[in-house]
């Protein structure tokens, strides 16, 4: 009987423990579904979080390059907008600077031997420089410089450089060349030679010198410009590397409140018209060697003027003087020379004072010498036709 009982008991704990196991196993094989579709859930919502993100990350890349672009385009249009106002300025102001060196050579042609000359070449020589000034400005801006038809020889291209700086007498040229500078390379040579000699001048003492000489080197042609200033770290000389170049042209906002566009319109000019310029050197003072190399495309020699031919004395006739115009002679035929007369004032001195204009006189043919002999060396080099302005007055 108990026997029976025990075997009951031990059948219903199977059934039960039969039914549990059934039970956990559907259990578990309902969590194990469940969790595969949570888990399948959560991959889709997952798969479609990523591409929202990166929808979001394509709308805001497309947004930033939109905005980069419409910046870029804005400074663009700012700049040209800016380049545009300056050239017409820059044009307008070489235009009076060209018309007032048209007078003032007028002036001194007229009232040559007048002692107002020396005032009339130091304001020639102001105008100069603002005429320099302008054309930087007005290459910076895009514009191209002024034509010229004739090759002129290099020793008057630098010398019409050196007409253009403030501290013209500082500047030495050490000899004659013999070479010419071809038409079209006369402007741009003439105004990065003025550039370096105006930085020569101004990052050295008032008295120091500057030396230009001319070197031949294979095919080019070097002018070299040694200074005695102090010279260059080697950042400044990076910098001026890269500016001289051309490539890398820096806009004009890049130029500070006091923009210095000396290097910058040097490195248009030597891109554009083919030569090179370096002041990495260091010249024999100490301070920076400049070196301007023009390849052959850009020069030739100077032609030499057929030499003038002497006529024979034994073929000069008498040509008889006329009649209205007499003329004293010696017991053996020979003109007389005649008495030197003083020359006449064309302003009438109003203490009469003979003593004064003599000092006036001998002041104007003191202050009158340098600047008299660069301008005569410089007309060849400075005979450039100038742009019209592209503006009125109120550009």
């Amino acid at each position: 009987m108990n026997r029976d009982v025990l075997l009951w008991c031990l059948a219903v704990v199977a059934a039960i423990s039969a039914a549990a196991a059934v039970a956990l196993i559907v259990r578990t094989r309902a969590l194990g579904a469940r969790k595969r579709k949570f888990e399948a859930e959560s991959a889709q919502r997952l798969a479609e979080a990523e591409r929202s993100l990166l929808t979001a990350r394509t709308d805001l890349q497309k947004f930033r390059d939109e905005q980069d672009s419409a910046l870029q385009e804005a400074e663009r249009t700012a700049e040209e907008s800016t380049k545009a106002v300056l050239k017409g300025a820059a044009r307008f102001l070489q235009s009076l600077a060209a018309e007032q060196t048209t007078l003032l050579d007028g002036i001194q042609r007229k009232y040559g031997g007048h002692a107002v000359l020396a005032d009339l070449l130091d304001v020639n020589h102001a105008n100069a420089q603002m005429a320099r000034k302008a054309q930087g400005i007005a290459v910076m801006c895009g514009a191209p410089l002024g034509r010229r038809n004739q090759p002129a020889s290099v020793y008057d291209v630098v010398r019409s450089a050196q007409g253009q700086i403030r501290n013209f007498s500082r500047v030495e040229i050490m000899q004659q060349s013999g070479i010419a500078l071809k038409a079209s390379a006369v402007a741009p040579v003439a105004l990065a030679v003025a550039e370096l000699l105006d930085n020569a001048a101004s990052f050295s003492q008032h008295d120091a010198p500057i030396e230009v000489t001319f070197q031949r080197v294979q095919s080019n042609l070097c002018i070299v410009i040694d200074d005695a200033g102090v010279g260059m770290s080697d950042e400044d000389r990076q910098k001026a590397t890269a500016l001289l170049s051309g490539d890398n042209v820096p806009r004009l906002s890049q130029l500070g409140t006091q923009p210095k566009f000396g290097l910058p319109v040097v490195g248009l000019n030597a891109r554009q018209y083919g030569f090179k310029v370096d002041v990495t050197g260091v010249s024999r003072y100490g301070g920076v060697r400049a070196v301007v190399l023009l390849p052959e495309e850009l020069w030739t020699m100077e032609e030499t003027p057929p030499p003038v031919q002497e006529t024979p004395v034994r073929r000069i006739r008498h040509i008889p003087m006329a009649e209205d115009e007499p003329e004293d002679r010696t017991v053996h035929g020979l003109p007389k020379r005649g008495e030197r007369q003083a020359p006449t004032a064309s302003v009438t001195d109003a203490g009469g004072s003979s003593g004064k204009s003599a000092r006036t006189l001998k002041k104007a043919s003191r202050g009158a010498g340098g600047l008299a002999a660069i301008q005569r060396g410089t007309m060849s080099g400075r005979a450039v036709e100038v742009p019209s302005s592209e503006g009125t007055e109120d550009a």
